[in-house]
């Protein structure tokens, strides 16, 4: 009879806890779109404009500083395949499936997989500073709002400078609270 030594098993156990850990990440990767989703019904139509506000802006940037910027953009690549596929997942004031993404907020949304990815860079390096996540919070939502502007004006032929006025101004209070609170709860996270 031979004996199994420790040493032979390393190599399958190494493999088995990759797999444990694709599958993990799989299933994060699947929640964080979800809740993407979740905050995305959280949603409030303004009268003189046809972008909602919603908390939509603030899972993004929260997804991508707690899951860094591989998966933070997986996630959202994900949840805009949910809704090009027609899954009830993007806000309800608008059109559905692959017509959100056409239409007038189309520029926020395919903004996002990027915005995480950017949102995300302090949790790849391993920071624990407030003033990083906020910093990366901020310049994502700016590459949200630079594309959201730009398919807006487009998209309804309007000069930019009122995109901006019905794109961007309206929400710019609001989403920097979101980015600091996304900041502080990132931060919370990475000092534990």
């Amino acid at each position: 009879m031979s004996r199994i030594s420790l040493s032979s098993l390393r190599p399958a156990m190494a493999g088995e806890s990759r797999s444990v850990s694709f599958a993990l990440q799989a299933t994060a990767v699947v929640a964080a779109s979800l809740f993407i989703a979740l905050c995305a019904h959280v949603s409030v139509p303004l009268p003189f404009t046809p972008v909602p506000f919603t908390l939509q802006p603030f899972a993004v940037i929260l997804v991508g500083m707690l899951m860094g910027p591989t998966a933070g953009f997986a996630a959202l690549a994900l949840y805009l395949a949910e809704g090009a596929a027609g899954m009830p997942v993007f806000t309800t004031a608008g059109l559905p499936g692959v017509a959100r993404l056409l239409g007038p907020t189309g520029g926020y949304l395919f903004a996002y997989p990027l915005a995480a990815a950017i949102a995300g860079i302090p949790a790849a390096l391993r920071s624990r500073r407030y003033v990083s996540f906020a910093a990366a919070g901020a310049a994502a939502m700016l590459l949200v709002y630079a594309c959201g502007a730009a398919w807006f004006s487009v998209s309804l032929h309007l000069p930019f400078s009122m995109a901006l006025g019905g794109a961007v101004t309206p929400f710019a209070f609001a989403d920097t609270v979101k980015i600091l609170a996304a900041a502080g709860m990132a931060t919370a996270v990475a000092r534990r």
